[in-house]
């Protein structure tokens, strides 16, 4: 890790999709600390498939946000040390070309505009999520208290209604039963 300002150890990273649910995105990136509650103006939510290829971890198209005046899209912004950059521009395919790292500034309730790291879709070809995927979105929007309205949103998209095995989900409400073991 080359040496940076005070801000060399840390990143803000906005979040939009599955890493909405702290659980996900703990999985691989265990340094993450919620920051912000986060609006992003004049892009709206879309699920795509890269290259027409559906997702292997997922099964359904996955989140990706393009530029649409006029649109929002609300999601969380979390704080991340530098040591886990590698593992999230793993997770979001970024060697594959699948997505690519881009700046946004968002807007927190509190009125505070903070630049962050966040992800885009490259060439996808436009398709539903799975439901498990959806599901993933849902509860990261419903544990963060992104707006109503917002969650609304995300409870109409339409799936695939993919019905078969998705391993990643499995590890995720594995990670949230065994927390609530440890919290009980």
């Amino acid at each position: 890790m080359e040496p940076g300002g005070e801000s060399g150890c840390w990143f803000l990273y906005y979040a939009y999709g599955s890493n909405l649910l702290r659980e996900r995105l703990l999985l691989r990136n265990p340094s993450a600390a919620l920051c912000a509650v986060a609006r992003l103006q004049d892009f709206k939510l879309e699920f795509g498939h890269h290259q027409g290829r559906t997702s292997s971890v997922w099964h359904g198209g996955t989140a990706t946000i393009a530029q649409s005046p006029g649109d929002e899209v609300w999601g969380i912004v979390w704080k991340m040390n530098t040591c886990n950059l590698s593992s999230l521009d793993k997770q979001e395919g970024v060697e594959d070309g699948i997505y690519v790292p881009i700046e946004v500034n968002v807007h927190t309730q509190a009125g505070k505009v903070l630049t962050c790291r966040s992800y885009q879709m490259k060439d996808y070809v436009p398709g539903p999520p799975s439901p498990q995927y959806k599901k993933v979105i849902c509860m990261g929007a419903k544990q963060n208290g992104l707006p109503t309205d917002y969650q609304e949103k995300l409870e109409a998209i339409e799936t695939n209604n993919y019905a078969g095995p998705v391993p990643i989900m499995e590890e995720i409400e594995a990670s949230i039963k065994a927390e609530k073991i440890n919290s009980a």
